[in-house]
């Protein structure tokens, strides 16, 4: 038992080493570097990084569906859930739409730009090879 209580106090973030690391990386950046390097190895950290991974995990697992990043959680009412979901399909399907839209518009603006660059540049090429006269 005080095994097991000893490993879970050692697991636990203490605040002085974070206190440590900060002063470490004040006073010089490699001195921060070795105090990191010293709490990775030691294992202080490990509750850190498990911490850290179950809330994440706890983010993002309602995010998580085959085909989409974001999915709605349930209303209880069947008739606004294919509502609400026929409604952002359509609004995905504008999107996509606009975005091609939006890259047609600035192919022809790039395409337009270009043209008449070319266009100055033949006009100058030409004026150049006609002779002055005085």
């Amino acid at each position: 038992m005080t095994a097991l209580l000893k490993l879970n106090e050692w697991e636990r973030p203490k605040p002085i080493w974070i206190v440590v690391l900060l002063l470490g990386l004040w006073i010089s950046w490699p001195v921060g570097l070795v105090v990191l390097a010293v709490l990775f190895w030691t294992g202080r950290l490990e509750g850190w990084k498990r911490a850290g991974l179950n809330l994440w995990q706890e983010g993002i697992g309602s995010m998580r569906q085959p085909g989409n990043w974001w999915s709605p959680r349930a209303s209880g009412n069947k008739a606004f859930d294919q509502y609400r979901f026929d409604t952002l399909q359509r609004l995905e399907e504008e999107q996509k739409e606009f975005r091609e839209f939006l890259s047609r518009l600035r192919a022809a603006k790039d395409k337009a730009e270009f043209d008449q660059f070319m266009t100055g540049r033949r006009n100058q090429a030409g004026s150049a090879l006609l002779p002055t006269q005085s």
